[in-house]
């Protein structure tokens, strides 16, 4: 590639002049060389690292890693810290914050003289919120995922966090496993630095982000204490400095073509619905028209050629061993675009090319699928006139046809309170309806989607319902559960009118979701309704609640869509 003469960081280190002085006078307080201001990329290190956020606490550490690399090859590494979203940690629910940290990231790498941006990411929003920030700018960016935990170890089986949550949970309820059992469990699950090693969406987005091409390849499945994870960092701060040379920004590599294999390798995964939302706002952020009938469209067909939780038996780290990613995205070949570019400066078919297979029980070879068709499916109707998904792979098949009466929680509140009632008036053919748990009505759409069923179903031996919601679920979960419902129940969508009794049905093969309820009934229901009072009239959730788009949309903010660049207009003196 052409070679850039035009460093960006220019504008604040290159002028013998008073604003030149006040911006290397200051920052040479910790210690920096003259050289370090003179035609040197600056590469900003973009850090989620946090105590509140324990996929991310090793960050700290692979700052210091890919500094080396970067200074190795030339560069001028400056690490900057953004708000870090711990999904185990924060409520209501990160995605409330997610725009918000997106909007911290954005900002502080347009203000700040940087030619090229290194992204740690782990949990969950980290890398989406991240992604979309230096999206909006548009400069060379590489992301450096932190990794998955080790596999964790209960009584001589593995266990996957997220997923062992609820089953765990499910045993209690049963009266299988008890309090002491889930203490010990709780020792044995998370036992290494490092995100989920379950396919939840902490690894569904470190997938995501190696098959639009923006990490080395191989890079997302390493595990965190794995010393080839701290390779991988390092050489991504070499790599980082040839990009600002090469001038290989963002827009160069997030293209129509990258998208569409991105919803291909999350169908093959076995990966998350979040998938969808945080995709979906990475490309408004890009500019690349994405709607939600394109990951039916191009996933839904998709072979599942990974045996991981939720929708198989094994976790991240076998999953490295059998080869990682490459391995999948060679099997691909004859479905995405070969020759779409990534970070390195190669394709990503170049980069698959002949990717060995060590274990064929963990990635399963094309022509003999675990399952010939997985991916998410969009599901439409009178209950959900904008879209709902739901997850094939880890719902239970006998149930993606079914009809039953709806049994109705109004608030999540109200789920709790009446769930375990045993006077409760439900059966295992009932519809669970969950309101008022979207992008507005929550409000940020928490992963509660996956109702815990009733205790008294579950000890007669009751393992899956259909749930239907307005809200998420975690990636790790699992059941026969209707998501993303839209328009969702605070703003009135059908969702909002559905009453106990109503008869729903679920034909997944049809992609229908209908509530069997006439259209003169809900316009009557419509007139005598009310929406409920806002959560918040101050702040960050105000401004949140007023202007989130809905599920279909990515949830993000009406104002964020398109990128804003990198220029800055004025100067601080």
């Amino acid at each position: 590639m052409n070679k850039k003469s035009y460093l960006r960081s220019t504008e604040w280190f290159g002028k013998d002049d008073k604003m030149g002085f006040v911006h290397r006078s200051w920052l040479r307080n910790q210690g920096h060389p003259d050289h370090l201001f003179r035609d040197k990329p600056v590469i900003g290190i973009c850090n989620t690292w946090s105590d509140l956020t324990p996929c991310n606490a090793h960050l700290r550490e692979f700052a210091d890693i890919v500094k080396r690399g970067v200074y190795e090859a030339g560069g001028f590494p400056l690490e900057f810290p953004v708000m870090s979203l711990g999904e185990t940690l924060m409520k209501p629910t990160t995605m409330l914050w997610r725009n918000l940290a997106s909007m911290d990231v954005e900002e502080t790498i347009r203000a700040n003289p940087l030619d090229g941006i290194v992204l740690l990411t782990g949990c969950d929003k980290t890398t989406p919120s991240t992604l979309m920030g230096a999206a909006s700018v548009n400069l060379p960016t590489i992301v450096v995922p932190g990794g998955p935990m080790l596999n964790g170890k209960f009584r001589g089986k593995d266990i996957g966090s997220g997923t062992a949550t609820w089953q765990l949970s499910e045993g209690m309820k049963a009266g299988t496993v008890s309090r002491e059992d889930l203490i010990e469990a709780e020792s044995c699950m998370s036992r290494s630095a490092g995100h989920c090693m379950t396919m939840g969406t902490a690894s569904s987005m470190a997938s995501m982000v190696e098959t639009l091409g923006l990490t080395l390849p191989g890079a997302s499945a390493i595990p965190a204490v794995d010393s080839r994870k701290k390779v991988m960092a390092h050489l991504s701060g070499n790599r980082i400095v040839e990009m600002v040379k090469e001038d290989l920004s963002l827009s160069k590599i997030l293209t129509r073509q990258a998208f569409e294999n991105a919803i291909k390798v999350n169908s093959a995964i076995g990966g998350s619905t979040n998938f969808i939302i945080h995709l979906v706002a990475i490309a408004g952020r890009i500019g690349v028209d994405l709607v939600l009938d394109d990951f039916d469209k191009l996933g839904s067909g998709m072979p599942l050629l990974l045996n991981l939780m939720p929708s198989g038996k094994y976790l991240m780290e076998d999953f490295y061993y059998a080869g990682g990613l490459p391995v999948i995205l060679d099997e691909l070949r004859g479905h995405i675009h070969t020759g779409a570019l990534t970070i390195n400066g190669k394709t990503i078919g170049e980069n698959c090319k002949d990717a060995p297979c060590y274990n064929r029980d963990v990635i399963a070879n094309i022509e003999k699928p675990f399952k010939d068709s997985a991916g998410i499916a969009v599901l439409k109707g009178n209950l959900c006139e904008n879209g709902a998904v739901i997850k094939p792979s880890a719902a239970t098949y006998s149930l993606m046809q079914h009809k039953g009466r709806a049994v109705v929680f109004e608030t999540i509140e109200d789920y709790h309170d009446r769930i375990d009632d045993p006077d409760l008036d439900i059966d295992k053919t009932c519809v669970m309806v969950l309101k008022g748990v979207g992008p507005v009505g929550y409000p940020g759409m928490p992963e509660v989607g996956n109702l815990d069923l009733p205790e008294k179903l579950v000890k007669e031996g009751v393992k899956d319902m259909v749930r239907i919601s307005d809200g998420r679920m975690s990636g790790t979960a699992y059941g026969t559960v209707v998501l993303h419902i839209s328009p969702e129940s605070s703003i009135g969508g059908n969702l909002a009118l559905v009453q106990n009794g109503d008869m729903i049905e679920l034909d997944v093969k049809k992609r229908k979701l209908i509530l069997h309820v006439s259209d003169k009934e809900l316009k009557k229901r419509k007139e005598n309704w009310k929406a409920p009072d806002p959560v918040a009239d101050r702040g960050y959730v105000n401004l949140f609640i007023n202007h989130v788009e809905q599920a279909e949309k990515g949830c993000d903010f009406d104002f964020l869509r398109g990128a804003s660049g990198n220029k800055v207009m004025r100067d601080l003196h």
